[in-house]
Parts: structure tokens; C-alpha cells; sequence
């Protein structure tokens, strides 16, 4: 087992994350942060898998998982009682690149984190009375986050529209009620003996605990697992896009909406920098570009915003509005894209481009002081090639010029390269 040590880099005005690292026998990477300064620690752990990982035709089974993790372990009936007891609180999430586990707990009671989270990554306590019960759980999720509620289904049909092969072509939930509807004990178990397993795994810690103690604690509970190796991911590559496409519907909702989106790269791209300061540019306040324009000056749209999905694989830039009344959809789309365009034709100042890194910069520092954010980035950056990348993010965000921005909004920006949802109210 050999030891990593990562020393801060000197970047003035962040908060660097001190940490290091070591990889068990059986391939699960584990990282540790120690600060004594506080009686808790945090613990997450990342698996790699999302929804882009699924059977286009047994689809929602991620974040299926996210749901049946906390049903019961092989040797351990309850999951939040024992953790409770102990004053941990836990959580998780799942989005279309991996699926995420972490709790915090008070220092003393750090082993009880270990035994829980090894033990469901051990085996699940697979049942048919589980599946049922977490099954109607998520279909009950889908029906009133997606189906039932206003604007719910906005994603659900823009994710089609804008991939045609490529995976991100559905959203975590899944492409259709019926895929969970449908899900077997056997669909359940290959996916947990798939993806849930050590080596595609990545546990960190931050708080109150020392090197040595994550060590003995993770050999000890973690080590005994069996390794299996990955099989490489052979996902399809989406092509490039050649010509707008547009959707229409109506729904019973209040007012019309307009979402317009353009391919990007992917997270793990040099250009993602520029990419993502594009956005805050475009709509990172009240003094953005977008909201002085069209919905302070011209009073066009009511609402806007504009963000990118910053997804591992090439991505997209959203960016999304109610126009206001008297204005249709086709009109509010016109005045945004020719907002939005002036960053191909107009280079930006120096001044507006070090705000907006400004006010990255003080959410990155800010976000650091959060341990289970810290756990978080850790294990992700790690994801992305180096979890040193945590402490880097600043300096990348630096170094974007005005010239990065203009060529990438060049390359994104262009109308064969977007997709259009109308989503109007019914009159």
C-alpha cells in the first residue's frame, strides 16, 4: 500500500485542503483531511456510476440504488438507527456521472461510520419486500417531482432533444415510470455487483481524525471486500450537432418558458474554465449581462438564468427564462441569442471578466470551510484525475483570458449547435 503525501500549493487567499492518500489491496482509493480543530468528522464516499451508466431499456436504476443503500445491509438491518445513535446524520445524492454517500459524525463515534459504509458495500440485504418498498418510493418521486409538477418535465424532454446516442440522453430518474415499475431482484443485483464494489469506489474523510486511524479503520473494515477490476466504460460518442432543433409543448402551468441549449465540452476539458465563467458573465447577479438586458432594461423576460451542466462528458450550456407578458416564446428566444452573441463580436473587459472570478473565488474559499465539502471535493477532484485538483481550481479560473472566452463562446455559440424548448402555458 503506498502513501501520497500533497502539499498546499501557495495560492494566495484560498483556504488549501492538506491531505493524503493511500489505495487498499482490493483497489478502493481512500483520502483523509485531518483537522483537529473540530469534534466531527466527515465521511464520503463516490462510486462511479450514474445514469449514463444504464441500460438504455432498465433506466432510474442509480438513483434506484441511491434509495435501496439505505434499506439494510447484509449484517446490519437498519441503516440510520445505529447512526443515529452514534449523532450522525447522513445523505446522498445521484446525478448522471455518479452516485454519492456521506454523513458526518462525532470523532468517537468514527468506527460506527466505517462499519456501515463497509457493510452495505459488502452486499446489500436484497429482498423483494425492499425492492417493492424503495420501488414505490421512486416512482412516487418521478410522479410528483416530474410528472405532477409545474415545468417538472422540462428535462425529460430536453435531454432527448439534445442527445440523440449518447446516455445523457435521460435523466437520473429514468426515461419512462415504467423501467422501475419494471425492475427485477436480479436487474438489482447485477447493478450492485457491476458498480458497487471497492475498486470503482473513492472514500475521504475530513475532520477530526489522523492518517493512522483512517488506516487501521479502513483495513480493517473495508480490506476484508474482495476486489474485482473494472470493465472499461464504452459509452457512445453524441456527434456533433449540425442544426437547430426545436420542441413545443403545452402544459398547465402558469406562465410560458424558454430553454435554450448549446453542446459544450466536458468537465474534464482545459476549456471548462472559460466555459463556466462564460455563464456567470452571462447571468451571475443582478449585474449580469442578461438581466440588465432583458429583464431590467427591456423587460423582455421576467426571469433568466444561464449555467452549465459541467457534466464528465461533453456537456451543455443552459440557459433558461419565463418571457414576460405580450412576449412569445419565439420573440424572448430571438432577444436572448442576440444577447448572448455579443460575446462572439465583443471582446470582454478586463474588468467585468475579474469580477465575475471574484466572485468565484470567494465561493470556492467559502465553500472549503464546510468539512463535508471538503470530503466532497476531495473525492470528486480524485474522480477527475487528482484530488490536488481541489486546490488548484482557483489558479485555473486565474489564468482564463478574455481571448479564452471569446473562442469559446465562438465554438458554443453558434444556432446549428442549440436546441430550443417552447414550453408554453395552455391559454
Amino acid at each position: 500500500m503506498q502513501l501520497k503525501t500533497h502539499s498546499p500549493l501557495n495560492i494566495a487567499t484560498t483556504i488549501m485542503i492538506h491531505f493524503e492518500k493511500f489505495e487498499l489491496p482490493n483497489g478502493l482509493k481512500v483520502i483523509v483531511n485531518t483537522d483537529t480543530s473540530t469534534p466531527l468528522v466527515a465521511m464520503n464516499i463516490l462510486y462511479q456510476v450514474g445514469a449514463r451508466d444504464e441500460d438504455p431499456s432498465k433506466t432510474g436504476f442509480a438513483h434506484l440504488f441511491e434509495h435501496l443503500m439505505f434499506g439494510g445491509s447484509v449484517n446490519i438491518p437498519s441503516y440510520d438507527e445505529p447512526l443515529q445513535m452514534a449523532g450522525g446524520e447522513n445523505n446522498a445524492f445521484t446525478n448522471n456521472d455518479f452516485t454519492n454517500y456521506y454523513l458526518t459524525i462525532p470523532t468517537q463515534n468514527i468506527e460506527t461510520a466505517f462499519w456501515l459504509e463497509s457493510d452495505r458495500m459488502l452486499s446489500l440485504a436484497f429482498s423483494e419486500k425492499s425492492l417493492e418498498v424503495q420501488r414505490q418510493v421512486v416512482v412516487e418521486e418521478f410522479r410528483q417531482r416530474y410528472l405532477n409538477q409545474p415545468y417538472g418535465d422540462a428535462w425529460l424532454l430536453l435531454r432527448p432533444l439534445t442527445y440523440k446516442v449518447h446516455p445523457y440522453q435521460w435523466a437520473t430518474i429514468g426515461k419512462e415510470v415504467s423501467h422501475i415499475e419494471n425492475a427485477t431482484l436480479q436487474d438489482v443485483k447485477n447493478f450492485f455487483s457491476t458498480w458497487y464494489h471497492p475498486a470503482n469506489a473513492t472514500l475521504t474523510l475530513s475532520g477530526n481524525i489522523t492518517l493512522q486511524q483512517t488506516r487501521e479503520l479502513a483495513e480493517k473494515w473495508f480490506g476484508p471486500i474482495q476486489g474485482k477490476a473494472m470493465s472499461p466504460r464504452n459509452l457512445p460518442v453524441e456527434p456533433n450537432q449540425t442544426e437547430k432543433r426545436t420542441l413545443s409543448v403545452e402544459r398547465e402551468v402558469p406562465y410560458d418558458s424558454v430553454y435554450k441549449c448549446w453542446h459544450s465540452c466536458s468537465r474534464f476539458s482545459p476549456d471548462f474554465y472559460a466555459t463556466d465563467l462564460i455563464t456567470d458573465i452571462l447571468s451571475g447577479g443582478k449585474s449580469s449581462r442578461l438581466y440588465n438586458a432583458l429583464v431590467k432594461d427591456r423587460k423582455i423576460f421576467t426571469t433568466i438564468n444561464a449555467y452549465t451542466m459541467g457534466d464528465l462528458d461533453p456537456s451543455l450550456i443552459v440557459a433558461e427564462g419565463k418571457p414576460a407578458a405580450g412576449i412569445s416564446c419565439e420573440d424572448a428566444e430571438a432577444e436572448l441569442t442576440s444577447e448572448i452573441e455579443k460575446l462572439i463580436h465583443e471582446s470582454v473587459n478586463e474588468k467585468e471578466l475579474n469580477k465575475v472570478k471574484q466572485k468565484v473565488e470567494s465561493g470556492l474559499v467559502f465553500g472549503d470551510m464546510n468539512h463535508a465539502s471538503r470530503a466532497l471535493n476531495l473525492a470528486y477532484f480524485e474522480m477527475l484525475g487528482d484530488a490536488d485538483y481541489a486546490n488548484r481550481q482557483i489558479e485555473f479560473y486565474r489564468n482564463v483570458s478574455a481571448e479564452q472566452i471569446q473562442k469559446n463562446a465562438r465554438e458554443i455559440f453558434r444556432e446549428d449547435n442549440s436546441s430550443v424548448l417552447y414550453y408554453r402555458a395552455k391559454k
